[in-house]
């Protein structure tokens, strides 16, 4: 396999890269072929704006921070062969590899760039309003706590300019734990999008196999299940503990014996890892404006039935991260009503961190949101279990069916939320 290239490893280049071939119309069949040809249409746009507009020296530089799974993990090699993309390479995934990423395992494992669908669109916003703006790559399947010092380290290394960071998701996480440490003082604003600060259950589903990313995926390795995937490679990520949801009783999830015996379940060394570390983000202040999505079916509460879990859904979220978790109380916090994976491709998001990062205000998101609706559902591990079963041949599908797949990897199963009949809410 050291040899293998897959058309995956192509785009394991640097982003300016695909930035220059987009304005300048360079590889335009492999870019349609890889964005589709709505996407690279915007994209060639915003590219050209770019390179029209030139950088603004009165702007802070941005960081732009990605969240977990949005950095292409893989094995560098040397030139004229391109590196070897693992995640997220379909290709690689069909015959095993996604196994070489459990840890521990070997060290040759690196981040090779942003996943560009993810974060390419906002990082050309930015640009095209002026803009210097560098993505933070990095091996997301790592502790928080490491993950900040290393970004620390990297905001160091520009301790005389005026920066800025924008981050997705936990990518939030890694932001506050970087801001935490020495020598990061110089840094004047954060933008936090869809940050789970108080957990998500999306982490939880995710160490029981029932998540929607860890179920598609498994869809592409017909020798594997999504419950093996989970037991023996994403158990064995620490971030994913860093994100488990935080509060008392049934929700303690950092404790082993809250977790159902049956199934996938995490790894007590891990926990306890997670628990230590919980103190090592800093505190929201002054700088940190913290945008939440809102109106999206997402996973808010979950209850322990027997052996498994019972997971309740409302509106209140963006479809991963509840609203009470990326808009905690006492902090600075705006609106959208925007899915969790668009928040880094909606424009008026752009429009507003704009805005924050040049004045530390904006009027194009509101401050307050209040849900009104009391529609909800509920769904168990075993049900969840018995979707995404169907295997994936993924050389019969057509580009734009691949795309689509790869696209609506975060997308949770459809389900009817209703309001509670009034017997329910009396019990």
């Amino acid at each position: 396999m050291v040899d293998h290239v897959s058309p995956y490893d192509r785009f394991a280049c640097h982003d300016g890269a695909i930035e220059r071939w987009l304005a300048r119309g360079e590889h335009r069949h492999e870019l349609r072929a890889y964005f589709g040809d709505a996407e690279h249409r915007a994209l060639s746009a915003l590219a050209r704006r770019a390179e029209r507009r030139g950088i603004d020296a009165a702007a802070p530089r941005v960081v732009l921070v990605p969240g977990i799974m949005g950095s292409q993990l893989g094995i560098e090699r040397s030139a004229p062969l391109p590196h070897d993309i693992l995640w997220l390479d379909p290709l690689d995934i069909q015959v095993g590899r996604l196994a070489e990423l459990r840890l521990p395992g070997r060290d040759r494992i690196v981040p090779l760039g942003i996943v560009l669908g993810s974060y390419l669109r906002l990082k050309l916003q930015l640009r095209a309003r002026g803009f210097a703006v560098e993505a933070h790559d990095y091996d997301w399947r790592q502790p928080v706590a490491m993950l900040g010092r290393q970004l620390a380290a990297r905001l160091r290394g520009v301790a005389g300019a005026r920066v800025a960071l924008v981050a997705h998701s936990m990518g939030g996480l890694v932001a506050r734990a970087a801001l935490n440490e020495p020598g990061t003082a110089h840094v004047e604003r954060a933008v936090l999008l869809g940050t789970p600060h108080l957990g998500s259950f999306a982490a939880v589903q995710a160490l029981r196999g029932t998540y929607s990313v860890v179920r598609k995926v498994a869809r592409l390795d017909a020798a594997t299940s999504a419950e093996r995937l989970a037991a023996e490679v994403f158990t064995s990520f620490p971030s994913l503990y860093d994100m488990l949801p935080q509060g008392p009783g049934p929700a303690a999830l950092l404790s082993l014996r809250h977790w159902p015996r049956q199934g996938p379940r995490p790894r007590a060394r891990l926990l306890q890892a997670a628990r230590r570390d919980r103190a090592r983000l800093g505190v929201l202040d002054e700088r940190y404006t913290l945008i939440a999505g809102v109106g999206e079916e997402t996973v808010t509460a979950l209850t322990r039935r027997g052996e498994q879990f019972l997971y309740t859904l409302t509106r209140d979220g963006d479809g991963t991260v509840p609203a009470a978790s990326a808009a905690p109380a006492g902090a600075h916090c705006l609106y959208a009503r925007v899915a969790h994976s668009d928040l880094t491709r909606d424009a008026a998001v752009a429009a507003a961190i704009e805005d924050l990062l040049r004045r530390g205000r904006t009027g194009k998101l509101p401050r307050r949101w209040k849900s009104r609706g009391r529609a909800r559902a509920t769904i168990s591990d075993a049900r969840l279990r018995r979707t995404q079963l169907a295997k994936v041949d993924w050389a019969a599908l057509q580009p734009d069916e691949r795309r689509t797949f790869l696209e609506n990897l975060n997308e949770p199963p459809q389900l009817r939320l209703r309001v509670p009949a009034r017997r329910d809410r009396a019990g």
